[in-house]
């Protein structure tokens, strides 16, 4: 098959651009390298630096294209927060830019990659997808929107709809900015580094780390599966881990004691959130393969900037699968 990923060279992009080339399957790329690293990406694929609101650009990549999957967003809370508008206009009139151009290139068939976010803080967990999201930051709002502007215009268009609900998601290759760093990279790093992880909150608030493998056996799934047109879909690990709880697991991993810092005074976020996988189970037939134990061992392992530190660390911390 042939496949776009629009922000195909960040995290979870390269990942599935990598995946999908070694299935044999002929993959373009489209980012505008503003999160991205093209250098991680399989030299099959095919990269083009470009802005997914750019509609020439999509009309020509999108030519032959049986599937998209649409990763190109800002992704930061915080952030989204400061710079509303510009969340909006990416996210929103992105999704927006894209689905014009499917419409007018004939493409039938589109994945989006929403978020996990979008649900807020539910007292009942794990959250299924008719829970009623409760949109905490422009980032959640932005993703839903997207999803809706989607669905609706595939209507009208004539173009099959998926939206995956991704959640935590975690791996090598994951980008680790100066400010607002993912949670996951940025513990491993201060650890590994001997620094302070600074924890927010009481550290009981939890999340769904989900290991980037997995999301990828979903988007692959949710790429050519028939039934599942307008469908929102969560994709996690369906395991509930506190902050507190992650961070004494890269500790054994890592075999380093980390130095923690409370700080209670400021929210460490919503309180639980984890995934109901039911339905991913029976639309995908998904089931993750990967605990958090071996996906942060494998993290460690494969990730560059941290196996560098490998030869400092305990012998029995776990190798490459």
């Amino acid at each position: 098959m042939n496949y776009l990923i629009t922000g195909g060279a960040g995290f979870i992009g390269h990942h599935l651009a990598n995946r999908l080339v070694a299935q044999g399957h002929h993959v373009r790329v489209l980012d505008d390298l503003s999160a991205g690293d093209p250098s991680l990406l399989n030299e099959q694929v095919l990269f083009t630096r470009g802005d997914v609101r750019d509609q020439p650009k999509l009309w020509t990549l999108l030519h032959n294209i049986d599937c998209v999957y649409h990763l190109a967003a800002k992704v930061s809370l915080p952030q989204s927060v400061l710079y509303p508008r510009d969340y909006n206009d990416v996210n929103v009139g992105g999704t927006v830019c894209l689905m014009e151009a499917m419409r007018a290139v004939g493409v039938k068939r589109v994945v989006l990659a929403s978020s996990g976010t979008i649900y807020g803080d539910q007292k009942r967990q794990p959250v299924d997808e008719d829970v009623v999201p409760e949109l905490l930051t422009p980032y959640a709002v932005s993703k839903f929107a997207s999803e809706h502007y989607m669905f609706t215009l595939g209507i009208h268009y004539g173009i099959e709809t998926v939206a995956l609900r991704i959640f935590n998601a975690y791996g090598p290759g994951q980008a680790l900015p100066p400010a607002y760093p993912p949670v996951v990279p940025q513990v491993m790093n201060q650890v590994l580094n001997g620094g302070t992880v600074v924890v927010f909150g009481s550290g009981r608030q939890t999340r769904d780390y989900v290991y980037i493998d997995d999301v990828v056996d979903a988007l692959i799934e949710a790429g050519h599966r028939e039934g599942i047109d307008r469908q929102v879909i969560n994709v996690g690990s369906g395991t509930e881990t506190s902050v507190l709880e992650l961070v004494e697991a890269i500790g054994e991993v890592t075999g380093r004691t980390p130095h923690v810092l409370r700080n209670e005074e400021q929210s460490g976020g919503v309180r639980r959130l984890v995934a109901d996988l039911e339905k991913a189970q029976r639309l995908l037939n998904y089931e993750p393969q990967v605990s958090l134990k071996e996906g942060l061992a494998r993290t460690l392992a494969l990730d560059v900037r941290f196996s560098r530190m490998r030869p400092s660390l305990r012998a029995d911390v776990p190798s490459t699968p």
